[in-house]
């Protein structure tokens, strides 16, 4: 049988990618251990990378903006006075928000030492008249006792002495700490040069595509990374302001109402709005506990703000402060929140929005063109059955 060098250049392809899997099959735990621990050596870069990522969006606004606005001209300190000014931005809101919040949670969990048992108390003492009829169970629930001091005496031991001995006493746990800083240290400063060099990183990139890849193929690559970075950089954006407004309206609502903790619960469902669709929820049972120690009816007027407010965010607020951000259909928002959490947790949910978004954009594109080039065809085909018919 004579074959020629395509079906020859096919064979060879099927019989290498052939061999390939049946080695992955027999050494795929060796395969995993080897990947993990590359990602392991990776881990500063990617970390750096993921920082680069989230200071480039108030380091761009301040370079595209806020620059171009007050000084209205090129300068070779633009870059450097930004990238400054939005380190110290971020870090600046992060030292803000710890400063409000840590003071407030010691005074939270000194209420909670007071507040808890009183508590139970009064629902050891409603159950009782609650159930006053009933001799045998009254009993037993009077027969119910906490040692809530000696209880939380012994939980704060733990924390203060017996975890500071665990850790000083753990070889592993030191160096662990000492890692964590360590890559993110190197990740930071790998994140400085990425931002300093974007433009230079981003045209070697482009030529290394073109190096390698056929022209249509780079160019592809190209736009789909485009895509990618303007869809992360958007949601990411977009989700902060949005978390922001809302832990503002629920501070504000609950002061006005004179409810307890409004600080707090303020701070925390801005912090949890950042996971999409679950995470103000999360918010709300936490408020709704706190506020309930203290007072039961003002936990339902509580739970009752939280959906208005709710309402107003979903329906106002973020469709004009995220709006088509992401361009994903809510259906597809909850599969991609899903996936996202049972693979890699709360990061995962936050991830998987924008990298979802990406993909049924892509899809959409390629369905779209699909589309059109079989109407084509088949229009084609009608103008050749009408000539036919004319002939």
């Amino acid at each position: 049988m004579n074959m020629n060098e395509e079906t020859v250049r096919r064979l060879r392809g099927l019989i290498v990618f052939t061999v390939a899997v049946v080695v992955v099959g027999v050494n795929y735990q060796k395969l995993f251990a080897a990947a993990g621990a590359l990602l392991k050596m990776l881990a500063p870069f990617l970390l750096g990378g993921a920082i680069a990522f989230a200071l480039n969006v108030p380091m761009r606004f301040l370079e595209n903006r806020l620059w171009s606005h007050l000084v209205k001209k090129e300068s070779r300190y633009k870059r450097p006075v930004c990238l400054i000014l939005a380190i110290v931005g971020v870090a600046g809101v992060l030292a803000v928000v710890m400063v409000l919040v840590v003071p407030e949670l010691f005074r939270t969990i000194m209420t909670l030492e007071r507040s808890i048992p009183q508590f139970f108390a009064n629902v050891q003492r409603a159950l009782e008249g609650l159930f006053a009829d009933y001799p045998e169970i009254e009993t037993y629930i009077s027969s119910v006792e906490i040692d809530w001091k000696s209880t939380l005496e012994q939980i704060v031991f733990f924390l203060g002495h017996g975890a500071g001995t665990v850790l000083s006493t753990t070889v592993s746990a030191a160096v662990g700490i000492v890692n964590g800083v360590a890559t993110f240290c190197i990740g930071f400063v790998f994140a400085l040069y990425i931002l300093l060099q974007k433009e230079n990183l981003a045209r070697q990139a482009g030529r290394l595509l073109q190096a390698f890849l056929p022209e249509k193929a780079a160019l592809e690559t190209a736009r789909v990374a485009k895509l990618t970075e303007k869809t992360f950089s958007s949601f990411l954006t977009g989700q902060c302001l949005e978390a922001m407004i809302l832990g503002s309206m629920f501070f504000i609502t609950l002061t006005l109402l004179q409810m307890p903790y409004a600080l707090l619960i303020g701070v925390l469902i801005a912090f949890t709005a950042l996971i999409p669709i679950f995470g103000a929820f999360v918010g709300c049972a936490v408020g709704a506990f706190l506020i309930l120690l203290v007072s039961p009816v003002q936990a339902l007027i509580f739970i009752v703000v939280f959906q208005i407010l709710q309402q107003i965010e979903g329906n106002l607020i973020y469709p004009h402060v995220v709006g088509g951000s992401v361009g994903l259909p809510s259906i597809w928002v909850l599969v991609a929140v899903t996936l996202g959490g049972s693979m890699m947790g709360v990061l995962g949910m936050l991830i998987f929005i924008p990298l979802t978004s990406v993909l049924y954009a892509l899809l959409r594109e390629t369905v779209h063109r699909r589309l059109r080039v079989k109407q084509e065809e088949k229009n084609t085909d009608k103008k050749l059955s009408k000539i036919d018919r004319k002939r």
